[in-house]
């Protein structure tokens, strides 16, 4: 598909995937109210499903013992434990029937997980990207859905961090290279148009 330089075109070869926007994690204290990217991830969800688009939602959990948490000798580790049920629970205004949950045990989401497969076998080759946190669940996905060849576009207002350092430089950084940086509105109209 051929696009003007700075013009966002979304065909149906799009999809919508949206990083830990789950209970556990909206509940941590984010640069920006975690509320917010809940809000534009709604709107978002219901744009790609007016317009019978793919949303993927994807989910951080682990098996009750714990037993497939991430081991690493890092500084910072992860948790020691897995957390309950309902840390994994993605908001009932969010989803909806039909909808692609994946759940994933590691920062990226196609990192042991059917992201690519359900992708594909879709057609999609384009994939609008949010969550929380940026720096972590969401670049990581990227950067190996960058890899893969999808097409990325990332619409700030849909994406947190806990850190503002960390959003900012992502957004600065790191996703001009390998996508298109956007916003919410600009992507409905693109959907719209």
């Amino acid at each position: 598909m051929t696009e003007e330089p700075n013009r966002l075109v979304l065909g149906e070869d799009t999809a919508l995937v949206l990083i830990d926007l789950q209970t556990g994690i909206l509940g941590l204290p984010t640069a920006k109210p975690s509320s917010g990217v809940l809000k534009q991830g709604i709107a978002l969800a219901e744009a790609f499903r007016a317009h019978r688009l793919p949303v993927v939602l994807v989910k951080v959990a682990w098996s009750p013992d714990g037993g497939d948490l991430p081991t690493a000798n890092v500084d910072r580790p992860g948790p020691a434990a897995a957390p309950p049920a309902a840390f994994s629970e993605i908001p009932a205004e969010l989803a909806a029937l039909g909808d692609v949950v994946v759940t994933k045990r590691h920062w990226g989401a196609f990192t042991g997980t059917e992201l690519d497969l359900q992708l594909r076998r879709r057609g999609i080759h384009r994939i609008v990207l949010g969550g929380i946190s940026t720096s972590v669940g969401v670049e990581s996905t990227a950067r190996t859905a960058w890899e893969l060849s999808y097409d990325l576009v990332f619409p700030e207002d849909a994406t947190a961090d806990i850190d503002a350092d960390s959003h900012a430089h992502t957004f600065g950084k790191i996703f001009p290279r390998i996508g298109k940086v956007s916003t919410t509105d600009e992507v409905i109209a693109a959907l719209d148009s």
